[in-house]
């Protein structure tokens, strides 16, 4: 006998959930570099992917239970999230650009290592302090995993979260792969580049998305 998510009937939420997550989280950003980083380190990997596998599960299964709903109408709360989003990333950004301008510390042999607890806390900042997260996560698969016959949501659900798992799983153990080319340290010379202005770009982008509500 199949289980019951493996049904004709459940199988296209199952996919919807995968599909929709999946072209969601495949992007360049703030939480995918960390990872990306934290893989190419070999450091806290696997924590950090069930983390963010974790709170994407999460967030999606609040805004198909109805989160999304309430959000959009506690006044401020987007500015917040923003603004602090802007804040958290400009600061990072700024730090990765200094680790760039370094040549003793680019090589990963001599970087300081992240304790479990400041990796995990960074991988929180970049997973809840990013506003889009709640947009793509609680609202936008909220609303369309809530709309959904109820006996399919949580097949829905499952599809979302396992997408998620298995990027950020992709992300963090497939970055080894590149281990060759990260054996020099120009390498993280311009990777600690890219993530600089790549996390300076978001910030600003977010401020002028504060500055054009406000």
């Amino acid at each position: 006998m199949l289980p019951e998510f493996a049904e004709p009937s459940l199988l296209p939420s199952f996919a919807k959930g995968f599909a929709l997550s999946a072209a969601l989280i495949i992007a360049i950003g703030a939480q995918n570099m960390f990872v990306l980083r934290q893989g190419l380190r070999r450091e806290h990997v696997g924590p950090i992917v069930l983390f963010c596998g974790s709170a994407d599960a999460l967030l999606i299964a609040a805004g198909v239970a109805g989160l999304g709903a309430i959000l959009t109408v506690i006044p401020g709360l987007g500015l917040v999230l923003t603004l602090g989003g802007a804040a958290f990333l400009g600061w990072y950004g700024i730090s990765a650009l200094r680790r760039a301008s370094h040549a003793e510390t680019m090589a990963v042999t001599v970087q300081p290592s992240l304790t479990l607890v400041r990796a995990l806390a960074a991988a929180a900042a970049f997973t809840l302090l990013n506003p889009h997260v709640y947009l793509d996560t609680v609202l936008l698969m909220g609303a369309v995993g809530s709309s959904l016959p109820s006996g399919s949501r949580p097949v829905f659900v499952a599809g979302a979260a396992t997408a998620s798992y298995a990027w950020f799983a992709a992300l963090g153990y497939g970055a080894r792969l590149l281990t060759p080319v990260f054996a020099r340290p120009v390498a993280w010379k311009l990777l600690d580049l890219a993530v600089g202005l790549t996390m300076l770009g978001l910030a600003g982008a977010l401020v002028l998305r504060a500055l054009h509500g406000a």
